[in-house]
């Protein structure tokens, strides 16, 4: 990779790595957040985040904050959208990305400036002279203006410019201007901004095969003309039923041999759908590879995956009957791949053994029939990983069972059962996962719920199969007089049966009794209304029993 002088970029990446380091935890229970994990790994772990759902959805905004370090626009800097007619730049979905990751110490990769795709019809029909001249003007205008950023560290030039049998594309670029554009572009984005990263970014590349090696030939051939070419990118849009490259740690390493940074740069991994308990295993474990394989090359700088919820993921609609592909569901859940991602981050070893120090007791305010706030006096963190945050647990004897987690000194419980004493206390959590001793007890009772009768649930078997079921849709209703504000469901699995995935709702599990509570956005049901969660179960071949038992308050 090039050697550049001090900038205030490259010190700003420094810092933001530091203001988050630790070192990484001894149990794949630690708690923190990926970047946490990431950042204690010397990498990061990215998200590519789309515009609408960054300004609308609470949830998507708090998940992208709290779990990256650093953020791709998934559209919002691509051709189209910066300058859709010429000479006409319009930067409105750029910088509110941009404004987003350094509002909360991120870095983002710009993506991606020469690219056959999403390129308007007006650069495409244009003469060789003026195409590069446009493809030039470009460059300098877009890159040129987050130049100064210290937040914009790095960039794709160019995207894709080989098909799958490791020819060159025979693009508009291609066809018009020759190879020439590929180099055109480098040194265009070096002199647009010569302290960001330069990458050449393709898809199938990940194994060492006949694309792979046509790219490594031209990143060779690029570096010895002098082209800036910095580092460079694999895609890595996997999907199990096709299997896993193998050789990726492999690949990675010949690549970094060239001198070059390296980097996942669009992690998805889909699959045929419906979901199973077996294809999200198969999932979570290409996941996990592909972390172990970056952590493995010190030249890696970090994985980036392509979204983080299904909710908003270009799977669906590019690959019939596909989908699936990334670490939350649609409902803002983790799914297992989130915990391979998790863990593999979090691997290794700590000199952090000092848990924090213990929390205060819990005060409770706002008490409902079923939700109250909870504060406490904050804990401190001497042992260098950093306070996480906290988890609040019910004293029931000998299983305490958790009711919420909280990055805050404060949380408001909800799904609570109506006229209940509830005794709580609170244990601090640090990146490494050492939790502080309980903190003394607090105490309320809720109020009286609400009259005729509460609340009902029914749960429905949708699916099920030798090893497991699913049960959807487990229906909510409200069968009192009165709105309520939150709800709880309990209900038992059968022996030798486990929860393997839940939506619409938080589960836990205290033996063979599973509580369900309601999320932010389903708890509030006026009298009559109805919401759904759903859930999956694995249980022992041969098994045909159910959950059952289904009870509300």
């Amino acid at each position: 990779m090039s050697v550049r002088s001090s900038s205030v970029k490259i010190l700003a990446v420094v810092a933001g790595m530091l203001a988050t380091f630790l070192l990484p935890a001894t149990s794949a229970e630690a708690s923190g957040p990926l970047r946490t994990h990431a950042a204690g790994r010397g990498k990061f772990i990215g998200a590519a985040l789309a515009t609408s759902p960054l300004s609308n959805e609470t949830s998507y905004r708090n998940l992208a904050a709290t779990e990256f370090n650093q953020v791709t626009a998934e559209n919002a800097m691509k051709w189209d959208a910066t300058e859709p007619s010429q000479g006409q730049f319009n930067f409105s979905g750029a910088d509110a990305i941009v404004n987003f990751a350094t509002q909360n110490n991120q870095q983002v990769h710009g993506h991606t400036l020469v690219w056959h795709n999403q390129t308007p019809g007006w650069v495409q029909s244009l003469s060789a002279t003026a195409m590069r001249t446009a493809m030039q003007d470009h460059i300098s205008q877009v890159v040129g203006r987050y130049a100064n950023n210290a937040t914009v560290v790095s960039w794709d030039v160019v995207n894709e410019v080989f098909d799958d049998n490791g020819n060159m594309r025979t693009s508009f670029w291609y066809n018009t201007l020759g190879q020439s554009y590929i180099a055109d572009a480098f040194r265009a984005a070096r002199a647009a901004d010569p302290d960001a990263r330069l990458c050449i970014n393709d898809y199938n590349v990940e194994g060492i095969n006949a694309k792979s090696t046509a790219m490594y030939n031209l990143v060779s051939s690029l570096r010895q003309q002098n082209v800036p070419v910095d580092c460079v990118g694999f895609q890595s849009h996997l999907a199990i039923q096709y299997g896993f490259p193998t050789d990726l740690q492999q690949n990675l390493q010949r690549f970094a041999a060239l001198g070059v940074q390296v980097r996942i740069t669009e992690l998805d991994v889909r699959m045929q759908m419906p979901r199973d308990a077996t294809k999200d295993a198969t999932q979570a474990t290409y996941y996990r590879n592909v972390v172990n394989a970056c952590l493995a090359v010190t030249a890696c700088a970090g994985v980036t995956i392509w979204g983080f919820t299904d909710k908003y993921s270009w799977v669906p609609d590019t690959f019939s009957g596909q989908g699936a592909a990334l670490i939350y569901n649609e409902s803002y859940q983790q799914k297992p791949s989130y915990t391979a991602v998790h863990d593999a981050l979090a691997g290794g070893s700590t000199t952090d053994t000092t848990p924090p120090t213990t929390p205060g007791t819990p005060t409770a305010s706002n008490v409902t029939s079923n939700s109250a706030t909870l504060t406490w006096t904050a804990s401190t963190d001497s042992g260098g990983s950093g306070l996480a945050g906290y988890n609040v647990y019910r004293e029931q004897g000998t299983t305490d069972p958790q009711l919420g987690q909280s990055t805050t000194n404060s949380i408001t419980l909800t799904g609570l059962s109506p006229s209940t004493q509830y005794q709580v206390y609170v244990r601090a959590r640090d990146g490494a996962g050492n939790l502080s001793p309980n903190s003394p007890l607090g105490t309320f009772t809720t109020t009286t719920g609400p009259g005729g009768g509460g609340c009902t649930a029914t749960g429905t078997v949708q699916n099920q199969w030798a090893n497991g079921y699913v049960v959807q849709p487990v229906t909510v209703t409200n069968a009192g007089t009165s709105a309520i504000s939150g709800w709880t469901v309990t209900f038992t699995l059968p022996a030798g049966h486990t929860l393997s995935g839940s939506w619409n709702a938080t589960l836990t599990a205290s033996g063979q009794t599973i509580t369900a509570r309601n999320l932010s956005y389903n708890g509030n049901l006026g009298p009559n209304a109805s919401t759904t969660f759903g859930f999956q179960v694995t249980r022992p071949n041969g098994d045909t029993q159910t959950a059952a038992g289904y009870t509300c308050a």
